[in-house]
């Protein structure tokens, strides 16, 4: 949504008036394409890249507008979260040395970012899909970059919503929530890629972008983590869909379709009727001042800008999205595959761009009207096993079964160097990039793959928060080095902690799978239960499950159960007991325990229990500042 003088629709008159400019510059479309006014003989690329920026302890940062500023370059804009910044490369001529030239552009602006951001308080740049070391403390509005169109955009959310809002999303691990804003959206970082379409081919095209869609995410995931939790092998496909997910249970019951999607059904006759269903199915939300009539002005022999369908396009989140431009006063129309997720390294985007524009230049002629030859439902299915499974996917692929190796070696690398040749890019380029994506196949190391194996080394040894900055660490270091993520060994501790461990907080190293018994369960089951699991204390909560007590060791040896039946742990529990919070520091904790005389600490975060820390907990601690002094 990249409109500055966006406001949201509050009033019956500023609906009517944006609707009215709406239907009226589709008119216009549909006058433009029935003219065929669109550029010809020429197509380019562009791209996006969204980017997170870290503190020295890897953790995010929310200097983006200080860093902002430093860079001074109107490449850089803000992105929804304070930790966020996006680059918006220049448009190139398809051909030639194009990717390697975006991949020159891109260096030389990364390179800017990281100078300016080292000068504010030590910040680093970092690409990644999901920023590992991300909390639920830092989603919170306060981090919502102070810009109108995001604090429009959330109002209108909460807005439509009337509540909060729930994310639920099933990978190995379980991760339900509530959040109170748009911001988790700002999870999401990606690597937007452009492809100029010319007009005779745009409905075609459209469609085998969404049907290649899945085995193009397959072997470019690099999000499998969000909070600490190994969701799916791109989570941000399903984190982006709830987290602006603007569907209150009226509209859920009737059967409503969120506005961030993969689409529903295939184009048929003309790109208006893209427009025309989302105008159909989804509300305007936003709406500005406008200065012209799209309809008056073609008929002036000029050319719109179409600023009210644009708007509303923006508000509507395809993974293919289909947009209008202007170029010199000529339209054009474009592909935007937002799909790609940011990183590993540079060379890993250019490779996944230039494998994307290769496939999709040298669509086979037998998969024209590729609506007569598989059911659009089976190329979502793709798309979303895709997304939960990466490199492991198994494809329904015109009525045929293929892995997704298989598929890409065999069928997707062929097309793609024939779509490059023919669009006339230097086989030096080609053969390179595509080599990328080759390796990577063969390594069978996607981003996703290296950051689930390296998390599951490094939490063998570190706590699960020490393993998130430790894995962060390593791979920032690797992005500096450049190789492609083929190329990266798994994260050793040994060699990537680069964390100030004295300064991390509590809820970096405390335990946080929580063991409970409620106040009016039997003593008996308390016993079983630390003898079970191997623990010396369990926290007690009431009935609303507040922590009202404590059970140590010590409380039971000094109770003869053989005495005193059927006895609760209420009856038995350290009532008084001390608390602290997440942002407790190392040090404060480590002094509370030794002059309180106690083995575990509960760590609360707004009166919940959120983790315990214990004896084990520091003395792990304690051998990872000892290894890294």
């Amino acid at each position: 949504m990249g409109f500055q003088s966006v406001k949201a629709i509050e009033s019956l008159s500023e609906r009517k008036e944006f609707l009215y400019h709406l239907l009226n510059d589709v008119k216009a479309l549909d006058m433009m394409i029935e003219k065929d006014l669109f550029e010809k003989g020429i197509q380019r690329i562009g791209a996006e890249q969204e980017l997170c920026l870290v503190d020295k302890n890897f953790r995010p940062s929310k200097n983006a507008l200080e860093v902002l500023e430093k860079i001074d370059d109107e490449h850089f804009t803000t992105e929804m979260a304070l930790f966020n910044l996006e680059i918006n490369l220049d448009p190139i001529k398809l051909g030639s040395n194009c990717f390697s030239k975006l991949e020159d552009q891109l260096n030389l602006l990364l390179n800017k970012a990281h100078r300016s951001a080292k000068q504010i308080e030590e910040n680093k740049i970092l690409l990644v899909g999901i920023l590992p070391t991300l909390k639920k403390k830092d989603l919170v509005f306060e981090n919502i970059t102070p810009h109108k169109r995001y604090q429009v955009l959330n109002k209108i959310l909460k807005k439509i919503r009337g509540n909060g809002f729930k994310l639920r999303i099933e990978g190995i691990d379980e991760l339900i929530l509530k959040h109170e804003s748009i911001i988790f959206e700002a999870c999401n970082t990606s690597f937007q890629v452009h492809l100029q379409i010319p007009l005779h081919q745009i409905v075609d095209k459209y469609n085998w972008a969404r049907v290649i869609s899945g085995p193009m995410l397959s072997i470019m995931t690099n999000s499998p983590m969000l909070l600490g939790k190994e969701l799916w092998s791109e989570t941000r496909i399903a984190l982006f869909q709830q987290s602006v997910d603007l569907r209150n249970q009226s509209y859920l019951l009737r059967g409503q379709k969120p506005r961030v999607s993969f689409g529903n059904e295939w184009l048929r006759n003309s790109i208006i009727e893209i427009y025309k269903n989302d105008i159909v199915r989804y509300i305007p939300i936003l709406t500005s001042n406008f200065d012209e009539n799209a309809v008056k002005l073609l008929q002036q022999g000029k050319i719109p800008q179409l600023q009210a369908l644009n708007i509303h396009n923006g508000t509507i989140y395809k993974w293919n999205r289909l947009c209008y431009g202007i170029n010199e006063g000529v339209p054009n129309l474009r592909i935007e595959n937002r799909y790609i997720p940011s990183g590993p390294t540079v060379k890993d985007e250019i490779a996944n761009a230039l494998f994307w524009v290769g496939v999709m230049q040298s669509m086979p002629k037998k998969y024209k009207k590729v609506y007569d030859k598989i059911p659009f439902r089976e190329v979502k299915g793709n798309f979303i096993n895709a997304a939960r499974t990466g490199i492991n996917t198994y494809f329904n692929w015109f009525g045929k079964g293929i892995s997704a190796k298989r598929l890409i070696k065999e069928q997707l690398l062929p097309l793609a160097y024939e779509g490059l040749i023919k669009s006339k890019i230097d086989e030096k380029d080609i053969s390179y990039y595509l080599n990328i994506i080759e390796k990577r196949v063969d390594a069978h190391q996607t981003g996703s793959v290296w950051i689930t194996n390296s998390n599951r080394k490094l939490c063998k040894k570190l706590t699960k928060d020490i393993a998130s900055a430790t894995l962060t660490s390593c791979m920032y270091k690797n992005q500096i080095i450049g190789k492609p993520v083929h190329q990266w060994k798994l994260a050793n501790p040994k060699q990537c902690v680069d964390v100030d461990l004295k300064n991390i907080e509590l809820d970096e190293f405390m335990t946080t799978e929580i063991f409970v018994v409620n106040e009016d369960d039997l003593v008996d089951l308390v016993v079983k239960i630390m003898e079970w699991k191997n623990i010396h204390h369990i926290p007690v909560v009431n009935h609303k499950n507040k922590i009202t007590g404590l059970i140590t060791e010590t409380n039971l040896n000094a109770v003869d159960l053989k005495k005193k039946k059927l006895i609760i742990a209420k009856d038995i529990m350290i009532k008084n007991i001390i608390t602290v919070s997440s942002d407790t520091s190392f040090k404060d904790a480590k002094n509370m325990m030794i002059k309180n005389k106690v083995g575990c600490l509960p760590v609360l975060e707004y009166g919940d229990l959120i983790g315990m820390l214990t004896k084990n907990d520091l003395k792990r601690m304690q051998d990872t500042l000892s290894r890294n002094e």
